[in-house]
């Protein structure tokens, strides 16, 4: 990116109302930002990659190679794939209510430990007063229940966590 370029958008945001300026060109973005703590209008340029421009005042430019600058945080470790990763999700086709049992007074189609196989009902859900029983694609056994009785649930979201068998 050219520094006139960057000289120009600082000229800009010294002559306007505008606090901050941010472009992206041809894989390399430039942010310019009034620093409003100092006594004097202060602006810092940040252009990454490949390097970092501070400008302190409209008239002075101050390029730093990236090696200069402090080093960045420590990276922040990506969690580990979350255990809920290597189970089977059995999710809702449909948006409606979910029920856990065929009557209010039944017991549950299944409960967490339950061993299904490919066609077990495992519950219920509502949608225009029709009630779509939920079978199981899998063999294995329940490992977490996540819909709650009687709550509504959306297309594609997860009602069940299965250990394949």
């Amino acid at each position: 990116m050219d520094l006139r370029y960057v000289k120009k958008l600082v000229k800009l945001l010294t002559e306007s109302q505008i606090d901050e300026i941010e472009i992206e060109e041809d894989g390399k973005k430039v942010r310019v930002t009034k620093n409003r703590d100092h006594a004097t209008s202060a602006h810092q340029v940040a252009v990454t990659p490949p390097m970092h421009v501070t400008v302190p005042s409209p008239a002075v430019t101050t390029l730093v190679p990236e090696q200069q600058l402090a080093p960045p945080a420590d990276p922040v470790e990506a969690p580990s794939a979350p255990p809920e990763l290597a189970y089977h999700e059995i999710k809702s086709p449909i948006v409606g209510t979910f029920y856990e049992a065929p009557a209010p007074d039944a017991a549950p189609f299944v409960e967490v430990g339950s061993i299904i196989q490919p066609g077990t009902v495992l519950c219920i859900v509502e949608a225009m007063k029709l009630m779509n029983e939920i079978e199981s694609d899998v063999s294995g056994k329940i490992a977490k229940i996540i819909a709650k009785n009687g709550q509504p649930v959306e297309y594609s979201q997860a009602l069940f966590l299965v250990e394949k068998a």
